[in-house]
């Protein structure tokens, strides 16, 4: 359907289609897609334990300790989406239980050992109380069968329950809370040598400890609906919907107390929520794990990534990849929530840079290692196609990739995947040598003489080559040794252009497949799993939500959260699906 309706099909060696039979058979097959899809589901998104990511920010909200989860623990894989929450990828082996058992070692004693952490979660109060019924035992606070009225029990009640409540974004079960006070008295009363207040403190800290190796806090659990049809999330379920997709953590105590009241679901909240978490410094989380599994630039923080080599590109340093990354993400953001246009996203005249990233770009007057809002007097450089780490990640080690960069704009940008590459077809190779010679657009030329090759580099080459002036390392350039740069390109649509300013500006036309490539990668990301054609629907509408309040981020993420995968559930995915087929 997309190739049809963009004319990629048929192929340009094929007879084309008359404008009416076009138009006969666009509107033939988007009534039959639109007929079947008149059966919503929201589609099955299984329990999903909390990614590295997750865990890492869920600990720190929770606890103030800043545990680095995502290289202490064993790696994840990303799904069908791209991105390291999916469910699909998830797993759990017992490996990772050690780690987490480990984890939760760690993480409360440094609670135990930082005063101002543990008074967070245990005030002195308690103690204080606690070691008061110790020393008047003898006063009359007894009750008749001899049991003070306030046993340490009534006291762990007052920090164990709200901290669980919490660890689990939701409210506890009476068998929850029965357990926890079974486990904080067993510990208790096996340490009568213990002086109060220290007992006491090490009776919750096992608790703790408990809480944080719980599948209720290591995953992100919905219940079940008792029915087959689709049903609302519930107020607890939705408010961690919302802040694991916009703070990769659980919700505050705004978030969790709207849930407790009912309140969260009412007329105009959501709207007021979205606003307040993007204004918050936590939506910098998002923008973070978002945008750079989007473009693929983790690479950079990868030591073992195939990227320039520093014998042929010896500036490329980690210091230079780092702050490569940092761009982007801070640009992004930006976009996000100052320049409220992800438009700028393809072309813009300003990226934000430091002292050492602006002279490493030849741009001059950048001080300082503060990254700040810079504008552009090259519009080459612009836009998520002029930054370096995307030129980064998507060259090899020893030159460009044009093919690499033309994949990558098909599938990041504009959301249109090559097919794979046939068998035994020739690498070009990797020698400078040869592109000093000849030109990497002469290499080229000579590739697609393959006609298997053909008509798939025909979309990719011309988009890759349009982006030659960047190197592999990210620096502009006009030539391969004493051989120009061509950087000019005819797209399969018949446009020309001559160089990285004008192919965004055509870029910039493509809006309806931006719209719809940013729709299907963030609904992805929101909900933990691929999208599938049972998600056709949403995607259509939030892709019209961009393209009707001029690509808007707060009114999009607002449709988002809004859609029905996002805030629906189903019990029985597969039988829904079959209705549907």
């Amino acid at each position: 359907m997309d190739q049809i309706q963009s004319k990629e099909m048929p192929p340009s060696n094929k007879p084309s289609l008359n404008e009416e039979d076009y138009h006969v058979l666009l509107d033939g097959i988007n009534g039959i897609l639109i007929k079947s899809l008149e059966k919503r589901t929201p589609g099955k998104v299984i329990i999903r334990r909390l990614s590295h990511t997750e865990y890492h920010y869920t600990v720190l909200d929770l606890t103030g300790v800043n545990f680095d989860a995502v290289n202490r623990f064993p790696a994840d894989g990303s799904g069908g989406g791209g991105f390291d929450n999916q469910g699909g990828s998830l797993f759990f082996t017992p490996l990772k239980m050690e780690r987490y058992y480990d984890a939760s070692e760690e993480i409360v004693s440094r609670i135990f050992e930082d005063p101002e952490k543990w008074q967070e979660l245990v005030p002195e109060d308690y103690h204080q109380n606690l070691w008061e019924r110790f020393i008047n035992w003898l006063m009359p606070k007894f009750s008749d069968n001899f049991k003070p009225l306030n046993p340490p029990e009534k006291a762990a009640e007052e920090v164990l329950f709200p901290f669980a409540s919490k660890a689990y974004r939701r409210l506890l079960k009476t068998e929850e809370k029965e357990k926890f006070i079974d486990l904080f008295s067993t510990v208790y009363h096996s340490r009568p040598e213990d002086p109060d207040p220290q007992k006491f403190n090490r009776s919750i800290a096992e608790v703790f400890k408990a809480v944080l190796i719980s599948p209720s806090f290591l995953y992100k659990m919905e219940e079940e609906p008792l029915g087959p049809d689709p049903i609302a999330l519930g107020d607890f379920e939705l408010a961690t919907r919302l802040s694991f997709f916009l703070w990769s953590s659980m919700p505050d105590d705004e978030l969790f107390n709207l849930a407790m009241e009912g309140k969260l679901q009412a007329p105009g909240e959501i709207e007021n929520q979205v606003k307040r978490m993007l204004d918050d410094p936590k939506s910098e989380r998002f923008s973070e794990s978002f945008v750079s599994q989007w473009l693929g630039i983790n690479k950079l923080k990868d030591a073992n990534a195939p990227l320039a080599d520093l014998v042929r590109f010896p500036e490329f340093t980690p210091s230079i990849r780092e702050a490569m990354f940092k761009e982007t993400t801070s640009f992004f953001h930006y976009v996000m929530t100052e320049s409220k246009n992800f438009l700028d996203l393809i072309n813009s005249d300003y990226s934000f840079l430091n002292e050492e990233l602006a002279t490493y770009y030849g741009i001059d007057g950048v001080e300082g290692n503060d990254f700040k809002k810079v504008m552009l007097t090259n519009n080459s450089r612009g836009g998520f196609l002029g930054l370096g780490s995307v030129q980064a990640v998507t060259s090899l080690p020893t030159r460009t990739s044009p093919v690499l960069r033309g994949k990558w704009v098909l599938e990041e940008i504009l959301g249109t995947s090559p097919p794979p590459p046939p068998p035994d077809v020739a690498e070009l190779s990797e020698d400078e040598s040869l592109h000093e010679e000849l030109g990497l657009k002469a290499l080229l030329e000579r590739h697609r003489d393959d006609p298997a090759c053909q008509s798939c580099h025909e979309k990719m080459d011309p988009l890759g080559l349009g982006l030659e002036n960047f190197g592999a390392d990210g620096k502009w350039r006009d030539s391969y040794g004493s051989t120009p740069i061509d950087p000019t390109g005819v797209l399969i649509s018949g446009e020309t252009f001559a160089g990285p300013a004008e192919l965004k500006n055509l870029l910039m036309k493509e809006k309806d497949k931006f719209a719809r490539n940013l729709s299907k990668k963030s609904l992805s990301f929101a909900i933990g799993r691929g999208t599938t054609f049972t998600d056709e629907t949403a995607i259509r509408e939030l892709s019209a939500s961009l393209l009707e309040n001029e690509f808007n981020p707060d009114k999009f993420i607002t449709a988002l959260v809004q859609s029905y995968p996002f805030r629906m559930k189903i019990k029985d995915f597969q039988k829904k699906v079959n209705e549907i087929d």
